[in-house]
């Protein structure tokens, strides 16, 4: 504590979490709010794409992508790129950080057997926080892999997976979900949104008046660089941003297959932990119409470089905001879409699977020898 004025002023406490935050999602965006609430100033610290091959197998995001991603979430003070594998009393000290954070699920080493956080928690540089359970970035890669799995049927495989299909043949997918033992991190349950998580994770402001409002609609599936871009574009044409999240079946009827990966409750979580987004319509309508626009005082409509499906009775969902000269196509400056993702993951599907098997026997092994339990 310092001395100013005949008061004391309290030293901000400075949290350090890490970890590879491989397809960014809102456990990882939980882990990050849980982390902040623990201190003042929170440094997130982003592995590279070395060393989470070296110890995990290859992330599906490349690093410049995860590190964007990470900045991106509203709790984040400052992120510490290509940050070591494991966090060390000589990190925390560079960093000026007081302690680390982790979830209170598996810290032990698979290659030692030895807690990896131990001498963190002896030098009482360590807290833990509640993992969010429904999620993993295994789990989701298992997901889009799946995806191919009922076009089996040559007959009806999309032209761009033929070959691929042909080059595995018969390959099993994975999907976490399958075996009958299964790790608790990696085999993941469905997850149900409260009430409670969707207000932990808004930020509770209302537009002030005379702020300019914008609005963008969409599936948001699967945060990536492409959304951040594109939300971080349409955040600077206003004051206050909202973001219009699609249903389920309205996704998968311009979308088609398995789309989206991520239902309606995860999509709203993940994008309202982006820091550009002030609210979220959870289930907005594909027609954007003048009640719509009305209701929320909707000043400008924007909508990415991308095609735009027209609605069910052929007519343009965004023919409102047009005729009010409300409609503004925005570039991002990134290519990056759902599609690039799922198609990376097609390419590499072998190499995945092996990933996500791995992973999953460490963890059940890790379980099965050890007196680690998870809560």
């Amino acid at each position: 504590m310092t001395e100013t004025n005949n008061h004391t002023e309290k030293k901000p406490v400075r949290v350090y979490v890490d970890g590879c935050f491989d397809m960014v999602h809102f456990g990882h965006a939980n882990a990050i709010r849980q982390a902040k609430q623990m201190g003042d100033y929170l440094i997130v610290g982003v592995h590279s794409d070395e060393d989470i091959t070296r110890h995990k197998g290859p992330p599906v995001y490349n690093q410049y992508e995860r590190y964007k991603l990470i900045q991106s979430i509203k709790w984040v003070d400052e992120v510490a790129e290509g940050a070591p594998y494991s966090c060390s009393s000589d990190l925390l000290d560079k960093l000026n950080c007081d302690f680390c954070a982790h979830g209170n699920d598996i810290t032990v080493s698979a290659e030692t057997g030895e807690d990896v956080y131990a001498v963190m928690k002896a030098n009482g540089r360590y807290r833990e926080f509640n993992r969010t359970e429904g999620v993993s970035t295994t789990d989701l890669v298992g997901r889009m892999l799946l995806l191919t799995k009922q076009h089996h049927d040559h007959a009806n495989v999309e032209p761009r997976y033929k070959d691929k299909m042909n080059e595995i043949g018969s390959q099993h997918v994975l999907n976490p979900q399958d075996h009958s033992t299964k790790s608790p991190y990696t085999g993941t349950s469905q997850f149900l949104a409260t009430s409670q998580k969707i207000i932990q994770f808004s930020s509770g402001k209302e537009p002030k008046p005379g702020d300019r409002i914008v609005y963008v609609a969409g599936a948001f599936d699967l945060l990536h660089i492409g959304h951040v871009c594109f939300l971080e574009e349409a955040a600077k044409q206003g004051d206050f941003l909202i973001v219009g999240l699609h249903t389920d079946q309205v996704v998968n009827r311009y979308k088609g297959s398995n789309y989206p990966i991520m239902n309606l409750h995860e999509r709203v979580l993940s994008t309202l932990s982006c820091k550009y987004v002030s609210e979220v319509v959870i289930g907005a309508p594909y027609n954007i119409t003048a009640s719509l626009m009305d209701h929320f005082k909707v000043d400008v409509v924007c909508h990415g470089s991308t095609n735009i499906m027209v609605d069910v009775d052929g007519t343009d969902p965004y023919a409102e905001p047009k005729r009010r000269n409300a409609f503004k196509i925005i570039e991002s400056g990134c290519l990056e879409t759902t599609q690039t993702i799922v198609d990376r993951i097609i390419r590499h599907r072998i190499e995945f699977e092996k990933r996500n098997l791995k992973k999953e026997k460490r963890e059940i092994d890790i379980i099965e020898n050890s007196d680690h339990k998870c809560n």
